[in-house]
């Protein structure tokens, strides 16, 4: 799954936005390219649930074009 996340500025939020998504689940992949400002999540959690974490930790999350 991808999402964009348009505030993710820095390799701080970057560390955030996959801390956020390994607190759900601990063994998702996670890839970030911080200049396109997307992330890909390889994981067995549901997508809607990645997403209320993201946004509950100040990411709000669209779906990647």
């Amino acid at each position: 799954m991808e999402f964009q996340i348009d505030n993710m500025t820095c390799g701080g939020c970057a560390r955030s936005v996959t801390k956020a998504i390994q607190t759900i689940d601990p063994e998702a992949k996670v890839d970030i390219d911080l200049g396109a400002k997307v992330v890909r999540v390889t994981s067995s959690a549901e997508q809607a649930t990645i997403a209320a974490e993201l946004d509950d930790v100040g990411y709000p999350p669209r779906r990647a074009a």
